[in-house]
């Protein structure tokens, strides 16, 4: 046998064979190398490795196929990052399971990888107490201060495995009967993703602290998703500023997924906690949809979008805890729809649904939300919506019973919708019942006043659900912090800090005066100043974590601000995953490198007859003409999505920015996000050239980083063009 495959061995090998109870015979193998083959049931001795392979080749690092498999890694350690990479470049796959059915993956560590874990076609597939943290993640461009459009997820299509250029630490496909438990997956993009899977168990797994996707599902049924700790898979968030997630979720169900259960889950703190869209054939044919899935007491709490998110589909929200979030529950075009026995508390919206039809909102309570209840309709549907062509999108006919308001600002808020019902609600302490017009009809509804909420009663079916939920979950992993409000959320480059490091966090980031205020957070220790840079007081240069510390800026032009500190105290974990003693010193910082530039911008309108992308040439007739609009700005960055100029909005459009500056000698990157062209030069020669009359894939607003070694006086150029729909500019430049 060679050294690189573990079948049956002889009896002078390196590998010790054992027969357990079971009757499986397992290989004793003494090391992992690169490309090895396994087909036979083994148990690694336990040890760390550095391996990697061509991704270009498609191979993976270990390999397996075979029947009725046990390979027990024994907690080896499996790492990518062979050239100390950061985390957008890692590349390759740890394992692959390549055929075969019943193999079971138990005990391994594998971080440093594009993907940690990838299977096709394997039934009965079982991936138990796995580490799978600190592998691939996007660099995230949005700051405190400002969103980039460019960090948004798309997850439209998948058909081809597009979601794989997210990574993933475990991406399975068409493994059927899959059992997933007990595993960790934190400080990476994307943790579990199911396409084409029926009949997984789903339990007592922590995916938390993920810059993408806790859980997701495409095309995917009848699966179990219990007992799970799915805090934190957030993005696009800074707290008092914007709060966008940008499509990160604890659980994602995308695309003609049904009869799913997600029960007992804690998904607080991400983006979405449950983001359900029927999908692309829905939208095209006005068939199917992600219908009849069942998702039943978890907590979705803290989201700085929506708590749950339901759409074009029929589905059963049960007995949820949603606390804190923008809108409780947005259903928009939902029907036949059950959102009973949910407290909704504190949220600007706790349901709103657009275009509904035959729902049912009974048995909840909602309590100090801006807004209870919103049901509207809009005037006209989008004409390319196959959807629209052949349902009925009226917002009609709604049930609403048994719940309990109170002390929100406003109960209902209704519009354009027809034959709402209900009665026994009690209402307390509400600021105003009802909101409505007279393009409301058939409203019927009673009222009870009374001080307390009535005890809600556990329904038989959601009885019966739970009752089979618990046969494989015996509770939720423990969490890693105290639950914090949405203010927990603290977003960095790499993705949600985890409390797990010391951390300089600037809490007056919109501040208009030279002072910043500071919160240093992390392990209980002690800090000591270092070094600081564009600072001219600092209140203090050593103190406690978690602690507070503020600075008065310089102010001097093309100077960047730094603050430098120096953490003793407990262990760390740093965000890529190393772990460092208690006792060590470990260095962390502040930094805003990002330069004011004086922007001068103007736009124009265009038309078929000149065509700036179909002909190039004519962008200077249209930089001739009058423009529809100016700005001067400090900062480059605009996102449209009806066009620009006074009503009616201009849609196809030229942006021209330019800008001079006078910068210190020094290395810097030029940011660039746009949609949909862009031309970019730099004192007259072209640094970036994307205007192409193409669409960009995956509908995602591209970003580069342009390097530039810059001294002295500068001039910046920016010629951009947007065709239609949504359009983006964003350019920054920093100092490295």
């Amino acid at each position: 046998m060679s050294n690189n495959h573990c079948g049956l061995p002889p009896l002078a090998s390196w590998i010790t064979c054992l027969l357990l109870l079971t009757g499986t015979l397992i290989c004793q193998a003494q090391s992992i190398t690169n490309g090895m083959q396994i087909s036979a049931s083994v148990k690694f001795a336990k040890a760390a490795y550095k391996l990697n392979t061509d991704s270009s080749q498609n191979k993976a690092v270990v390999e397996i196929r075979g029947n009725n498999l046990i390979v027990d890694f024994n907690n080896v350690l499996l790492d990518g990052n062979i050239n100390n990479s950061m985390p957008d470049r890692y590349s390759g796959t740890a394992i692959r399971i390549i055929s075969g059915r019943n193999i079971v993956i138990k005990n391994l560590r594998a971080r440093g990888y594009k993907i940690a874990l990838a299977a096709t076609n394997i039934p009965g597939l079982v991936i138990e107490n796995c580490d799978f943290s600190y592998n691939y993640r996007q660099r995230l461009y949005s700051t405190q201060r400002k969103e980039d459009l460019s960090d948004w997820m798309s997850y439209h299509h998948n058909d081809n495995d597009e979601w794989m250029r997210y990574g993933a630490a475990i991406y399975l496909r068409h493994c059927n009967n899959a059992v997933i438990r007990d595993n960790v997956v934190m400080g990476g993009q994307c943790a579990l993703m199911l396409t084409a899977c029926d009949g997984a168990i789903v339990t007592n797994n922590n995916f938390s602290f993920n810059s993408g996707l806790g859980i997701g599902m495409y095309r995917s049924s009848n699966n179990q998703v219990i007992h799970n700790r799915l805090d934190y898979n957030v993005r696009g968030h800074s707290e008092g500023v914007y709060n966008r997630g940008q499509d990160a979720a604890a659980i994602l169900v995308f695309e003609q997924c049904h009869k799913n259960l997600f029960a007992l889950n804690s998904a607080t703190h991400s983006g979405d906690g449950f983001f359900l869209w029927a999908g692309q054939t829905t939208m095209d044919s006005g068939s199917g949809g992600c219908n009849d899935n069942i998702v039943l007491q978890n907590d979705f709490s803290y989201a700085p979008t929506n708590g749950v998110e339901v759409t074009f589909s029929r589905n059963v929200i049960s007995g949820n805890k949603i606390i804190g979030c923008d809108n409780g529950i947005w259903a928009g075009y939902s029907y036949q729809s059950q959102f009973r026995g949910n407290d909704i508390i504190g949220c600007n919206t706790g349901i709103a649904i657009e275009h509904g039809q035959d729902n049912y909102i009974t048995l909840n309570l909602f309590g100090k939300n801006k807004t209870a209840v919103k049901l509207w309709g809009r005037v006209s549907q989008p004409a390319d919506w196959g959807y629209a062509r052949t349902r009925d999108t009226r917002s009609r006919n709604y049930t609403i019973a048994q719940n309990a308001f109170m002390g929100n600002r406003l109960v209902f808020d209704l519009a354009r919708t027809r034959g709402l019902k209900g009665d026994d609600n009690d209402t307390f302490q509400n600021r105003q019942l009802l909101k409505t017009d007279t393009s409301v009809h058939g409203l019927s509804m009673s009222y009870i006043r009374r001080a307390t909420a009535r005890s809600k009663p556990l329904l038989k079916a959601d009885a019966g659900y739970l009752a089979q939920a618990r046969v494989y979950g015996e509770g939720i992993p423990p969490v890693i912090q105290a639950v914090l409000p949405r203010s927990g959320i603290r977003m960095l480059e790499w993705g949600p800090y985890d409390y797990q490091s010391p951390l300089l966090w600037n809490t007056n980031p919109l501040g208009t005066s030279d002072t910043m205020e500071f919160e240093v957070l992390g392990p209980s220790g002690r800090w000591k100043l270092r070094h600081m840079r564009g600072i001219k007081v600092i209140s203090a240069d050593t103190g406690s974590v978690p602690g507070r510390l503020y600075t008065v800026r310089n102010n001097k032009p093309g100077e960047d601000v730094m603050v430098e500190l120096s953490y003793t105290g407990g262990t760390i974990v740093t965000p890529t995953g190393d772990r460092i003693a208690a006792g060590k010193s470990w260095l962390f910082n502040y930094r805003n490198a990002e330069l004011p530039l004086s922007w001068h911008t103007k736009w124009f309108g265009f038309d078929s007859s000149q065509h700036p992308v179909e002909q190039p040439e004519s962008l200077r007739q249209i930089e001739a003409t009058v423009p529809i609009a100016t700005d001067s700005s400090s900062e480059l960055r605009y996102a449209w999505w009806t066009g620009v100029g006074k009503e009616p909005k201009t849609e196809q459009f030229v942006t021209v920015a330019e800008a001079d500056a006078q910068l210190p000698a020094g290395d810097y990157l030029l940011g660039v996000s746009w949609e949909d062209v862009i031309r970019v030069y730099v004192d007259g020669s072209l640094v970036l050239d994307e205007w192409k009359a193409t669409g960009h894939a995956y509908d995602e607003s591209p970003h580069r980083e342009l390097p530039l070694h810059l001294d002295g006086s500068h001039h910046f150029r920016v010629e951009h063009a947007n065709q239609a729909g949504f359009a983006t500019l964003i350019v920054t430049l920093k100092k490295k």
